[in-house]
């Protein structure tokens, strides 16, 4: 299962998103866990010293050897220099499963353990002073696009990506890559204003959309999330002695979580899960080519000099059953 956690800066949607990963590998669930924000505090919320976070590899880094690894053997796309980060995936294209090991995990991803098990953090890399007046930030987040495109991950597996802040990541197609998006708001009217923005763009995408409400203090917070999200607000987060001992980076084993967090958590894997049953890999393919249409007209066949539109395998539809090409 592919889950996204939005929401906008401050929300609590890195604490909110490292909790759940810690909680589903406590259960024994395959993780891959991505941070894909600007500020890339995930390995920090999962428990990585400074100098063990700046050491991640950066994504964006490796971005040619991603490209050349899921490009395969598939003759429309004739180098790596003409992918672009919406490219899908055809005939003969590698893809990425959760439970492997590839080239793209030996340049990209690295272990870290938790309570109960492991999960591979893949990160797309800070935004440094060098970026400044020179490159957006969308750059260093499409190889985590050009990744989902070509991964398939089954049920009881799990791939969690730290979004962007606020309604930044509608900048690309990614928030279409998620079987469910978790927006992690405050009791504000600032807090809920992102969800409103969000819920209005994803409207014609199909998007799932849950509403996480996050530093709930009591009956009139809980009153005001539930006018504002209605339906939508699936589960609220409260103070966590937890969390503020993780946040000084002594966090307790993971078992001494709360149990009103620790059934929160567990509310958000089985709403997830209820996901899978309602998967459409023909519209999320269908998705996929019409972003990479849109950006091959506005500037991808002139950055490449190349038709990207001849890119498009028009019988290829990703799925659980596609085989991965040579």
């Amino acid at each position: 299962m592919k889950i996204a956690f939005v929401g906008k800066g401050g929300s609590g949607k890195t604490t909110l998103s490292s909790l759940f990963i810690r909680h589903l590998a406590a259960e024994g669930a395959p993780v891959v866990a991505v941070d894909a924000d600007i500020n890339q505090h995930l390995g920090a919320a999962l428990g990585l010293d400074e100098t063990e976070a700046a050491a991640l590899p950066a994504m964006g880094e490796h971005l040619r050897l991603i490209k050349d690894h899921l490009r395969g053997a598939n003759p429309r796309i004739a180098s790596a220099d003409t992918m672009i980060k919406t490219t899908p995936p055809g005939e003969g294209s590698r893809l990425l499963r959760v439970q492997e090991d590839n080239p793209v995990y030996d340049a990209c991803a690295r272990p870290v353990e938790l309570d109960g098990g492991a999960v591979r953090l893949m990160v797309t890399g800070p935004f440094t002073d060098a970026d400044l007046g020179v490159a957006c930030y969308h750059s260093k987040t499409g190889a985590v696009e050009l990744c989902l495109n070509h991964l398939v991950d089954g049920p009881g597996e799990y791939v969690v990506v730290d979004m962007t802040a606020g309604s930044d990541s509608f900048a690309s197609g990614m928030f279409t890559r998620f079987d469910m998006t978790f927006l992690v708001a405050e009791p504000t009217r600032k807090g809920v204003s992102v969800y409103r923005q969000y819920k209005e763009y994803a409207r014609d995408f199909g998007v799932a959309l849950k509403v996480v409400g996050n530093k709930v203090q009591g009956p009139d917070d809980l009153d005001f999330l539930s006018a504002e999200a209605g339906d939508d607000l699936l589960v609220t987060v409260g103070h966590s002695d937890w969390v503020r001992a993780m946040e000084k980076g002594r966090p307790p084993r993971f078992a001494a979580l709360e149990d009103s967090n620790r059934l929160a958590l567990r509310t958000l894997r089985e709403a997830a899960d209820a996901t899978y049953e309602r998967r459409d890999w023909e519209r999320y393919t269908r998705q996929m080519v019409q972003f990479h249409l849109k950006n091959a007209l506005s500037w991808g066949n002139e950055r490449t000099g190349a038709d990207l539109a001849a890119q498009v395998d028009p019988g290829f539809v990703l799925g659980e059953s596609v085989t991965a090409g040579a």
